[in-house]
C-alpha cells in the first residue's frame, strides 16, 4: 500500500473540521442566533400595546388585560400579522379570565412595529365592542353593557329588571353563586347573532339567551344576551319572567353538566321565573294545554331535541311548558328542598340515579305523576 495515501485522504477534509465542530457544539447545546428579530419585535410590540385597554372600552371596569400571543406571520419586511389570545375580567362579576381569539395586523415604521388592528381571529366570535361604541350601565347587582345605539333608560330599565331577577334566583337556588349578572345588549337581532355565531332567525322570537360554559366550577364568561328586537315586546311581567330564567341558567351553572338533561334545566329555570307569580299551568303553558285537550298527552318528558333552536317552534313551545310543569309537580310532590336537591344529583350522576338519591323515586313514576297532572291542570 503506498504511504501517502493516507494523506490524501485526511487533507481534504482539514478545511471542514471548523464546521463539523460547529455543527456539534451546536447540537449539544450551544447557544445560537437567532433566525428572526422580527419575529421577537413583533411578540414584544403586542405585549407592550396590550398593557392598556383601548380607549373606546373606558367604563368598562376590566381588569387583567392581555394578549398571548400563539404564533406570527409576516406579510412582508414592515407587515406582520399575530395571532393572539384575549385574556380579560370584568371587575367584581368574572371569577376568572374570560377568553378571546384575536388576530393582530402590526406595520414596521422607523424601525419599531406597531398595532395597527385587532379583531377576531377567523372563525372566532366577536365582542360587543368590536361592533361599536359601547354604553355602560351598572346596577345594584348588574353590569349592563349596550351596543352601539343603545339609549341609557333602555339599559337602565334592563339593570332595573336584573336586579330584580337576582335575589328572585338566590330564593330557588338556595346555593353559592356570585348573586349577580352581566347583560348584554346588542344594537340589533342580527349583532345578536353575530356575538352567538348563530343565523338571527335562530333567536327571533327569543327575549333573551345565556352564554357560558357548561362544567364543573363557576363559568368566567356566563352572559344573559337581551334580543333588542323581542325583548321589548314583551309585557313587564314577560320581560320579568324572561331575565329570571335566564339569570337561574347562570345561577345553576356550577352545577350543570352535559348529564344535566334538558328538560330539568330549562324546567327549573322556568320554575324559579315563575315561582312568585300567579301565572296558572293553563296560563303559562298554553300551547302544551291545547295539545292535552287534543288528547295528544306527551308520551314521556320532553327530549333534548324538542329543544332546539330553529326547529318547530309549537314543538319547542310544549317542550319548555312541559318542562316546568314537571319541575313545578317535582317541587309540590317531593319539597323545593327535593327538586333542588335532584339538579343538583343529575349534574354529577345518571338521571336513575339521581332519582333514586334525590327523591327516592325512579323515572317511569315520575313520568306517569307528571302525565296526571296534565290531565288534570290542563285537560
Amino acid at each position: 500500500m503506498p504511504r501517502g495515501r493516507p494523506v490524501l485522504r485526511v487533507l481534504p477534509l482539514l478545511p471542514l473540521l471548523p464546521l463539523l465542530l460547529c455543527a456539534l457544539l451546536t447540537a449539544c447545546g450551544a447557544p445560537a442566533a437567532p433566525r428572526d428579530t422580527a419575529e421577537r419585535d413583533v411578540r414584544q410590540a403586542v405585549a407592550g400595546w396590550s398593557r392598556t385597554p383601548p380607549e373606546r372600552l373606558a367604563g368598562i371596569p376590566l381588569e387583567g388585560w392581555s394578549y398571548e400571543v400563539t404564533s406570527v406571520r409576516r406579510a412582508s419586511a414592515r407587515a406582520a400579522t399575530a395571532r393572539a389570545e384575549l385574556r380579560y375580567r370584568l371587575a367584581g362579576y368574572d371569577t376568572a379570565p374570560a377568553g378571546s381569539a384575536r388576530e393582530l395586523a402590526l406595520a414596521e415604521e422607523g424601525g419599531r412595529w406597531r398595532v395597527t388592528a385587532d379583531r377576531p381571529a377567523p372563525g372566532a366570535l366577536p365582542q360587543l365592542w368590536d361592533q361599536g361604541a359601547v354604553t355602560v350601565t351598572r346596577g345594584a347587582r348588574s353590569l349592563v353593557l349596550g351596543g352601539e345605539g343603545q339609549s341609557p333608560r333602555t339599559l337602565s330599565g334592563i339593570a332595573a329588571e336584573a336586579d330584580r331577577a337576582v335575589p328572585a334566583v338566590s330564593s330557588a337556588w338556595p346555593r353559592e353563586w356570585a348573586g349577580r349578572v352581566v347583560v348584554l345588549v346588542p344594537a340589533s337581532l342580527e349583532r345578536m347573532a353575530e356575538l352567538l355565531g348563530r343565523p338571527a332567525d335562530t333567536y327571533r322570537g327569543l327575549g333573551a339567551v345565556t352564554t357560558g360554559q357548561i362544567g364543573a366550577g363557576p363559568a368566567p364568561a356566563d352572559r344573559v344576551v337581551v334580543n333588542p328586537q323581542a325583548y321589548p315586546e314583551l309585557s313587564e311581567q314577560g320581560r320579568r319572567i324572561v331575565l329570571t330564567h335566564e339569570v337561574t341558567h347562570v345561577a345553576t351553572r356550577a352545577a350543570t353538566s352535559a348529564r344535566t338533561p334538558l328538560w330539568l334545566s330549562e324546567g327549573f329555570a322556568d320554575w324559579a321565573a315563575y315561582r312568585k307569580t300567579s301565572t296558572t299551568p293553563a296560563q303559562g303553558a298554553p300551547t302544551l294545554a291545547r295539545a292535552v285537550r287534543r288528547g295528544e298527552l306527551p308520551a314521556a318528558l320532553p327530549t333534548t331535541e324538542a329543544f332546539a333552536f330553529g326547529g318547530d317552534p309549537e314543538a319547542a313551545a310544549r317542550a319548555y311548558e312541559g318542562a316546568w310543569l314537571a319541575c313545578r309537580l317535582i317541587a309540590e310532590k317531593w319539597g323545593e328542598a327535593g327538586l333542588v336537591a335532584l339538579y343538583e344529583a343529575a349534574g354529577r350522576e345518571p338521571l336513575p340515579n339521581a332519582l333514586a338519591q334525590a327523591l327516592g323515586t325512579d323515572l317511569d313514576t315520575l313520568t306517569r305523576a307528571w302525565q296526571e297532572s296534565l290531565r288534570g291542570e290542563l285537560g
